[in-house]
């Protein structure tokens, strides 16, 4: 061993041992040498930090603490004009010498502990010949794309942006300054160097030097990059998917999603990308968590542009509650940046279409029900509310009218008369709409009064009559030429006709104007309710020999028609009444509403029939 090396290894182990010996008296937890070091030349400046100030060490934020520095040989250090500055963790050495390399101390002290931890200073020479440092940063640079070179010293800039001091960096490629804006150079920030379209010969040594005066003294750090130019590049990451995007997916369902980035690039990209669930939390690959993300998956593009794809997919089996409402952000980290692509998940919105659907069809089967069932039942539902809720219509008692309906028949001796038809107008008809549902109707032949004008009769009752009951059947509107012909076709009428033999038959002055009149009110004037009754079958011949009016009447409104009595099949027109059937409640249902009414004589009669 030289003496020269013999010293200095004796002067290092009298400090480390004066550092022990000074700090014997103090039961101080010691986070040993930092991994770190910190290299530089004579002259330069050179910053060493202390990490005991963190939260894994002590609480700083609630706790008071002062930090103390100490030499190699053990002395506590202060502020030195032109050579040392003291600033909390921080330690500045302002002009070095080789003789400052050695391992500094810092000590945190609070009101019960202590914390030491060691950092070694090494100051080396500069390399003969070179003008950069002997410590260089290795970078690569993409050839033929536009690349960037970042600058070593951004804890300096940082650390001096904090005391607000300015600095300015100046790049050198050799020993030749680089001038901002030329020769396809230019400064971006304090910490990069941009170098557009790459090409081999920027294979070089580049340095940056940061400018800088503190504490009173102008002091200057440089750091030295070795940039090789690659064949072999790649670009920055493109995240395709997630696309910053609202995923809604239902409570208990299993869930995937997967990360898709593309890497434009020649050769193996330097490319990794991760999912982060929330803020801080890293999805790992174990499948026994609740949240995981398999092996990422590579393939490579040649067209359109050469490149890498990558993909990790996040797997949930079973969604929960906490799963919600979170930001799931897929991360590509490289040198080239660290973009990133999310997600938000949300609950899936509650299925309506199955209720709505379900609804729908509930209320479209409810309404073609009661569509049926009015249809079906239109009848017994209008006489129970007209006899449950009278109050509903209008009383008929004070309306000038003396009669409810008018009954027009063929009289005897008239074409179309028929005993059968004449014992339903004066028999059944009085029968069910009188005595068992209280109307009042006018009958000729049995309520006219003896000596009054036909035409004055007719007028006089048809005007107080609310309805006219118009009865008829196939052998009733034909003319005289054609009555006998009618006639042999109706077997209503077949023992009528062989009783008259040669008797003739004629239009009744009567019906005709009561036909007249009838038609005339409710067809022009609109004043009064024609009710057809149809006694028998009438075919389509048989119609088309009706007058037009009846037709267009009939069309219209329909007619009540007796021979749909089931109990008329048999019995024929003499058939007992029962005002339960169809035919009585649509002529009830065609009747005019007694409203208003105390008593009601038709729920007597029928409790009694």
């Amino acid at each position: 061993m030289t003496q020269p090396s013999a010293l200095r290894s004796l002067l290092f182990l009298l400090s480390v041992s004066g550092i022990c010996a000074s700090f014997e008296h103090e039961n101080c937890k010691n986070y040993d040498l930092q991994f770190d070091r910190v290299f530089s030349v004579p002259g330069d400046v050179a910053m060493l930090n202390s990490t005991l100030v963190s939260p894994e060490v002590f609480n700083f934020t609630s706790v008071s603490y002062n930090i103390s520095w100490y030499d190699v040989e053990g002395q506590e250090m202060s502020d030195q004009s032109g050579r040392f500055l003291v600033s909390g963790g921080t330690l500045w050495f302002l002009d070095l010498k080789m003789e400052d390399s050695g391992d500094y101390v810092s000590i945190v002290r609070t009101p019960s502990k202590c914390f030491r931890q060691a950092t070694k200073l090494v100051v080396e020479l500069p390399v003969p010949g070179e003008c950069g440092r002997p410590r260089k940063a290795l970078q690569t640079l993409t050839n033929m794309v536009t690349d960037i070179l970042n600058c070593p010293l951004k804890d300096y800039i940082s650390k001096l942006n904090s005391y607000n001091v300015s600095s300015h960096v100046t790049w050198y490629r050799g020993c030749k300054r680089i001038v901002d804006g030329t020769d396809r150079y230019t400064y971006l920030d304090k910490a990069r160097l941009k170098i557009d379209g790459v090409e081999r010969k920027n294979n070089s040594f580049y340095t940056c030097t940061l400018s800088f005066t503190l504490g009173g003294t102008q002091g200057s750090v440089s750091g030295t990059i070795e940039a090789l130019v690659s064949e072999k590049y790649f670009l920055a990451p493109q995240v395709h998917e997630p696309a910053n995007e609202i995923i809604k997916a239902p409570f208990g369902s299993n869930f995937s999603k997967r990360c898709l980035v593309f890497v434009p690039c020649v050769g193996k990209p330097y490319a990794d990308i991760f999912w982060r669930k929330g803020d801080i939390s890293y999805v790992l690959k174990t499948t026994s968590d609740q949240i995981y993300s398999p092996k990422q998956r590579t393939w490579n593009q040649e067209v359109p542009i050469t490149g890498v794809w990558l993909e990790r997919v996040l797997m949930i089996p079973e969604l929960r509650e906490e799963d919600f409402n979170i930001n799931y952000t897929c991360l590509a980290l490289s040198f080239r940046g660290i973009p990133t692509g999310y997600f938000t998940l949300l609950p899936e919105d509650p299925n309506i279409i199955v209720p709505i659907g379900s609804a729908l069809g509930g209320v479209m089967v409810l309404f073609i029900v009661s569509i049926v069932t009015y249809y079906v039942f239109k009848l017994d539902i209008v006489l129970w509310v007209r006899r449950t809720f009278p109050v509903l219509y209008t009383n008929t008692d004070c309306d000038g009218k003396s009669f409810d309906a008018y009954v027009a028949y063929p009289q005897p001796c008239a074409l179309g008369f028929s005993k059968q038809v004449e014992a339903f107008a004066l028999c059944t008809l009085p029968q069910v709409l009188e005595k068992a549902c209280g109307y009042k109707l006018f009958i000729a032949g049995r309520d006219c009064m003896p000596g009054t004008a036909v035409v004055d009769s007719v007028e006089d009752n048809i005007q107080a009559s609310r309805r006219l009951l118009l009865i008829y059947t196939a052998a009733t509107f034909p003319s005289k030429r054609h009555a006998s012909s009618t006639s042999s076709n109706n077997n209503n009428n077949d023992d009528d006709s062989s009783k008259s033999g040669g008797e003739d038959v004629y239009s009744d002055t009567r019906q005709q104007l009561e036909y007249v009149t009838a038609m005339h009110r409710a067809l022009l004037e609109r004043s009064l309710k024609v009710i057809l009754v149809e006694l028998e079958p009438i075919s389509p011949a048989q119609l088309a020999l009706f007058p037009e009016s009846v037709r267009h009447l009939r069309k219209k409104q329909g007619a009540v028609r007796w021979w749909k009595n089931p109990s008329v099949g048999t019995s024929g027109l003499d058939a007992s009444p029962s005002p339960s059937s169809r035919f009585w409640k649509e002529m009830r249902y065609r009747m005019p509403v007694r409203g208003k009414r105390g008593t009601y004589p038709e729920k007597t009669a029928l409790l009694t029939l």
